[in-house]
């Protein structure tokens, strides 16, 4: 799917937030990653390289990418399908729901930091859907539009995707319904996955990432009765805290940097304040130096974290 001007400028603001890091986090990357956060600055075309440098796998090869026909949008859309090598039809296997960023592809999402090393191992699918384009926003921003300053609205502005952020990534080819066909398009994939294999429906997951972590809140605010457990990842802000209550006996774990310059770390300690108060099951894990992408797209261990917190949970 061809990308605009507007999202490829939208992903080049959204790829600059990796560039806050401590030097000693520095050292875990590969050279070709830390020759990027040094020279990123002066050079902001070569921001687009860093979904080039993802960790690669083995089990890559096996991702399948589909199609089907979204009718309510009246054309074909992608998702992106990871099916474990032990998925046996005759027993239910747990899903992942991941849902990509600002001007990420789900081809792209779902090759995040040993993403699908990790549902091999455990034996997961992984489904990553399209969310109708790249900025759309899982319907958080209403039924007539698409995302607006999400991911990219400032540090500190965690409100982003609420009228906050003075960036429109929208675009002018955008269907005036664009936010209800993004939501739509997610519980459509959803959907075809759990007809065709054998689901356990106590074993749905949601994980995303930056404007796909505001859809993780979204979605588990709107469809409660659907997910094990919750993994917003360094999320652009489409809710209030106070929307947790409707969630308090969902399990969640959040992924955030103190230094990410997108997604302001203290929005995000005001959602993990809340869940304190109403007594939820929760991991927060927040990285010190960490940036807007990296604490994920390249962090086994943070990864690692969330499988380790979906394995321990089941829907009540």
């Amino acid at each position: 799917m061809r990308r605009s001007t507007a999202s490829i400028f939208g992903f080049l603001l959204f790829a600059l937030a990796s560039i806050g890091v401590s030097a000693r986090q520095a050292e875990q990357f590969p050279p070709e990653l830390q020759e990027f956060r040094k020279n990123g600055t002066r050079d902001p075309l070569r921001n687009i390289q860093v979904l080039q440098m993802l960790p690669k796998s083995a089990t890559h090869a096996r991702i399948q990418t589909r199609t089907y026909d979204f009718k309510e949008a009246k054309r074909p859309m992608e998702y992106e399908l990871y099916v474990p090598t032990k998925y046996n039809a005759s027993r239910p296997a747990p899903l992942m729901v991941t849902l990509h960023g600002l001007a990420v592809q789900p081809r792209d999402q779902i090759r995040f930091g040993y993403l699908t090393e990790l549902a091999e191992e455990r034996g997961y699918i992984v489904v990553a859907p399209m969310g109708y384009n790249d900025h759309g926003g899982y319907g958080v921003s209403g039924a007539g539009a698409g995302v607006r300053g999400a991911g990219a609205a400032g540090r500190g502005a965690g409100a982003a995707g609420r009228g906050a952020g003075a960036i429109s990534f929208t675009s002018p080819d955008d269907p005036p319904n664009l936010g209800e066909l993004s939501e739509l398009d997610v519980m459509n994939v959803l959907a075809l996955v759990r007809k065709e294999f054998n689901i356990d429906p106590n074993r749905i997951y949601l994980m995303g990432h930056s404007m796909g972590g505001g859809g993780t809140w979204h979605f588990g605010v709107k469809y409660p009765e659907i997910w094990a457990a919750l993994a917003p990842v360094a999320p652009a802000f489409y809710t209030s805290p106070d929307d947790l209550v409707k969630i308090k006996n969902t399990p969640v774990i959040v992924v955030q940097g103190d230094d990410d310059p997108f997604v302001s770390a203290n929005q995000t300690r005001q959602f993990v304040e809340k869940m304190k108060s109403l007594g939820m099951k929760y991991v927060y894990i927040e990285v010190p130096g960490g940036d807007h992408m990296t604490v994920i797209t390249h962090s086994r261990e943070n990864m690692t974290k969330i499988f380790d917190f979906f394995d321990q949970a089941r829907r009540r």
